[in-house]
């Protein structure tokens, strides 16, 4: 899959609830979660059909609903625009969850840490 080192890094430093933030209609990571025996959450702002046993919620990260966060390990996002970075990070250290943003390869989201897992890079964030 070409997201395996992000998919094998959260296997092996997080459990329970995760939660994807702007899924858009890509579900890869989330469903391969769901099989590691993670209860994952995927979230947008647009109304996405989610595959069968996937949790969609609609969102707006700007003014995100909590309670759909909390109790998380993890918030994660993969390619979300680079203007949401910082909600995203701020709504982690808000319900205590560690964040990862995988960007496109040309950007750098402040106030993270570059993580090179399996040849798969990202960015971590840890509350």
């Amino acid at each position: 899959m070409v997201f395996d080192g992000l998919l094998e890094f959260i296997v092996l430093n997080y459990s329970g609830k995760v939660v994807e933030v702007g899924s858009g209609s890509f579900f890869k990571v989330a469903i391969e979660l769901q099989k590691k025996g993670f209860d994952v959450t995927c979230t947008d702002i647009r109304d996405i059909k989610a595959p069968k046993g996937i949790k969609f919620v609609i969102d707006d990260i700007n003014s995100p609903t909590l309670e759909i966060y909390k109790g998380s390990s993890l918030i994660y996002s993969i390619r979300p625009p680079s203007e949401l970075f910082e909600a995203i990070r701020s709504l982690s250290r808000k319900v205590g969850a560690d964040c990862i943003i995988k960007p496109l390869p040309d950007e750098i989201p402040e106030n993270f840490s570059l993580i090179n897992h399996k040849g798969d890079f990202f960015y971590l964030s840890r509350f």
